[in-house]
């Protein structure tokens, strides 16, 4: 099933999330190939829970389609279930940053090079590991989601009041997407 994605201005955006328990386990196993689903239909690399509506703490990522631009992508996707940065580390980058549910925009963000996280996949089976360079970035903006943290959250304050303007026109639909969109009631 493709979900709408929850554009600019919706509460859920702002929400930190709740884990999932393993009891929920056999209903994720479809959820996550409608994330994946959903995430295609809009040609996108990442989508959070709260993106379709859903207050978990769960992501998927498929960078593989920026393999060519970055080799270390090639084989990068993976499902984030109940998902903690443990740590942050390595140079700050910055680097340009889009969102399905903020369209149209596109901002330079800083982020760190290198995160380990800590998640469970939708087997329950828990991972650990050190994720680096653009995979970093995909991971941080995802993450972000389930803290209720968005990119243009990032920009300086001044950039922020510049963008005012597409964001008011975001959260009320005057957008140009070919995916369903959900606008904040």
């Amino acid at each position: 099933m493709i979900y709408p994605v929850v554009v600019y201005g919706h509460p859920v955006l702002r929400k930190e999330t709740e884990d999932f328990v393993p009891e929920e386990k056999e209903e994720l196993k479809q959820l996550v190939d409608d994330m994946f689903e959903t995430m295609y239909n809009a040609d996108g690399i990442g989508l959070a829970g709260p993106q379709i509506g859903l207050s978990k703490r769960i992501f998927v990522i498929d960078a593989t389609p920026l393999a060519d631009e970055f080799p270390e992508l090639a084989e990068f996707k993976r499902v984030f279930i109940n998902a903690q940065i443990l740590e942050r580390d390595g140079d700050q980058a910055s680097d340009y940053e889009g969102c399905l549910s903020i369209p149209g925009i596109n901002e330079e963000v800083s982020r760190q090079t290198k995160v380990k996280i800590r998640y469970v996949d939708s087997d329950f089976k828990e991972h650990e590991e050190v994720i680096e360079g653009w995979a970093a970035r995909v991971v941080q903006h995802e993450y972000d989601h389930i803290q209720g943290i968005l990119f243009v959250d990032h920009l300086a304050a001044l950039k922020k009041r510049l963008l005012k303007g597409k964001l008011n026109a975001i959260s009320k639909g005057k957008v140009n997407v070919n995916y369903r969109i959900k606008l904040p009631k």
